[in-house]
């Protein structure tokens, strides 16, 4: 016999498992949240998201990048700043949302369940726990597992100078030279980190564009934000050796790529995409498919292939963002129970990249435009020409609009610059609206803000649109 029966089991307590057990458990639902970390959260908390924005930050503040282009002078402290200074404010900032995710489960009455799950059947999960095996069974079961960095066999990992993206949180010391293998998200926001701090990175990856998911001109623009900041970009390139010479831990990592080319540096952060978490759950028993890398398919209403069982988040592949977890998770339960609160996924999600300079957007870009054949126009607004960018000493980013042509529907929004991330969102409830230009014509936004941009890139488009 089961310890428990549940409505609602969930395995994992990162963001997709935190929000789905909450929305159903708002709702009357008896719910039980497995994790086997000792630490709730998930990467969010503890290895990703809020980690790695808070070093963000951190880089910015300790390097005086913000203030050297505000006023012209060097505030930097990098030459005196340990790695203990650098990750100070991060664990901070990391125990107190782990605080909130376990008050939120707990004021919603959410079970947590420490230990690690496993399916016995399609129903029933047994969970290793420090009394013990135990079992718990439930109507219905949300795999939130999360996802791992990929650690590719070249990398001696073993090695306290190579490390995967988890674990550069656990540095030692500061890297003088750094490469980063991987310009993916990930990669590329740990590039800008460390090079806001005067380390030597080195960027390498087998494409010859960064973030191709963005638009074109925001890619290029980014790239070219990197470089300024120091970052040197290695395109075209894979790792075929990496050797690590044993010592005293100040010898030089060798990497030799499939060119021939070479490169030595003192440390190395592989940030080679990540796979689903799913090894350990005894999947087979419960019926569940699974595709490549561990990644768990599912349909439109997050249903794997057993109707009964879901799945949310890092562990269905991409996006794999925090935000777009939370949402799925959301989703997942409401279609599940026949919630009221959802009965659809949201029509659009932003992409968030806390690069330096950071990055946003959502809905369509130039590429997507083009490849659907639709037509289009484009505003533009510069932050050097908007009061509030020139008080923050941003020159060089913009916001970019996309608007039908025929009707001029707002189609796609895309920042670059300070606060881009907070920005988006007022094309992302614009885009929700189904709203066009005339909405940014008619509003009136606070000033100095950069809110300002959507009035002035909606002018340049309607400038853009008329007949030559």
């Amino acid at each position: 016999m089961p310890d428990g029966r549940y409505d609602l089991l969930v395995i994992g307590g990162g963001p997709a498992g935190e929000k789905g057990a909450l929305t159903a458990a708002y709702f009357g639902k008896r719910v039980a949240l497995i994790e086997k970390s000792p630490l709730l959260g998930g990467a969010v908390a503890n290895t990703g998201t809020l980690p790695s924005k808070t070093l963000r930050e951190t880089a910015l503040a300790l390097s005086g990048v913000r203030a050297r282009d505000l006023y012209g002078v060097d505030l930097s402290l990098r030459r005196t700043a340990t790695v203990a200074d650098f990750m100070r404010h991060e664990q901070r900032v990391a125990a107190i949302e782990r605080v909130r995710v376990l008050d939120y489960l707990s004021r919603a009455r959410v079970e947590v369940i420490r230990g690690c799950a496993t399916f016995a059947d399609p129903h029933t999960l047994e969970v290793q726990t420090t009394t013990g095996p135990k079992r718990f069974a439930a109507d219905t079961i949300l795999i939130a597992t999360g996802s791992s960095p990929r650690r590719p066999g070249e990398f001696a990992f073993e090695d306290p100078r190579i490390a995967d993206s988890d674990e550069v949180l656990r540095l030692e010391r500061m890297p003088r030279r750094l490469a980063v293998i991987g310009a993916g998200v990930i990669g590329s926001e740990y590039a800008c980190t460390f090079a806001a701090l005067g380390v030597e990175v080195h960027l390498v990856d087998g494409h010859d564009r960064l973030l191709p998911f963005l638009d074109g001109e925001v890619s290029e623009a980014l790239g070219a934000g990197m470089r300024r900041l120091g970052v040197t970009f290695h395109w075209n390139e894979s790792v075929a050796a990496c050797a690590a010479p044993a010592g005293d831990g100040d010898a030089d990592v060798h990497l030799k790529f499939a060119s021939g080319a070479g490169l030595e540096v003192d440390t190395v952060l592989v940030a080679s995409g990540r796979v689903s978490n799913t090894a350990q759950l005894g999947l087979e028993a419960a019926g569940v498919a699974l595709g490549e890398r561990g990644v768990v398919p599912v349909d439109a209403q997050f249903r794997t292939n057993v109707p009964h069982i879901l799945a949310a988040g890092d562990v269905i592949g991409f996006p794999a963002l925090a935000a777009t977890s939370m949402e799925q998770a959301r989703a997942a339960v409401c279609f599940a129970f026949d919630l009221p609160i959802k009965k659809e996924v949201a029509r659009f999600l932003p992409y968030g990249i806390y690069t330096i300079p950071e990055a946003s957007m959502v809905g369509e870009t130039e590429e997507s435009l083009r490849e659907k054949k639709i037509p289009y126009v484009v505003g533009r607004a510069l932050y050097r020409e908007n009061a509030r960018g020139s008080i923050v000493g941003d020159r060089d980013g913009f916001l970019k609009l996309l608007f039908k042509r025929d009707d001029y529907r707002l189609l796609g929004v895309h920042a670059i610059g300070e606060q881009a991330s907070e920005l988006v969102h007022v094309g992302l409830v614009a885009l929700h609206l189904n709203a066009g230009w005339e909405l940014f014509h008619q509003v009136c936004f606070n000033y100095p803000t950069l809110g300002w941009l959507y009035q002035r890139a909606a002018y340049d488009a309607a400038a853009n649109a008329r007949p030559t």
